[in-house]
């Protein structure tokens, strides 16, 4: 395919994408990781949430949360966490807003395209790994001015591993 081709028919694949997600509510698959959020919906068969906030999925579980990476080894990253002004108030924001708010999360690693490996762990271990990391950002970002004071921390691909259950799905 010469290069002048491949430009028309990204152009038509990138037009067919997008009115394919308007047309089920799916919201712009180009924004952030929404595509991958909905291909790894469609894999699990779990409902795409039709907004970008909250919920990345819906299932008999409620709501999911979506994590993904394109990294050798999996992880998942939760960055941009609101800061609360007490620890006690941050604690109860996560365990009751944010991360504790989603039944399950299910961690995926892509490599190009394809579904290497899906990971599902449950909200309570997610909290149980993360509120420590959670805690010295949160103590360490009280000390100093930043930028951008928001909380991240990452479930490593040791502490996936321990404490998730790895999920088949229909990868594609």
């Amino acid at each position: 395919m010469s290069n002048e081709d491949a430009i028309v028919r990204y152009q038509q694949l990138f037009d067919e994408l997008y009115e394919l997600c308007k047309e089920q509510g799916w919201g712009d698959p180009f924004s952030y990781a929404r595509s991958r959020e909905i291909h790894l919906a469609c894999v699990l068969g779990h409902r795409i949430a039709d907004t970008f906030s909250g919920a990345d999925a819906f299932s008999d579980e409620g709501e999911l949360e979506y994590k993904s990476t394109t990294a050798k080894s999996i992880n998942g990253s939760y960055n941009g966490i609101s800061v609360q002004n007490t620890w006690e108030e941050q604690e109860y924001y996560l365990a009751n807003e944010k991360i504790g708010k989603y039944a399950n999360h299910y961690i995926a690693r892509y490599d190009e395209s394809k579904i290497a490996e899906i990971w599902k762990l449950s909200s309570n271990d997610v909290l149980k790994i993360l509120t420590p990391k959670l805690k010295k950002d949160w103590d360490r970002k009280q000390q100093k001015q930043y930028k951008d004071p928001r909380l991240s921390a990452t479930l490593s691909s040791t502490e996936i591993k321990q404490y998730g259950e790895e999920v088949s799905g229909n990868r594609q």
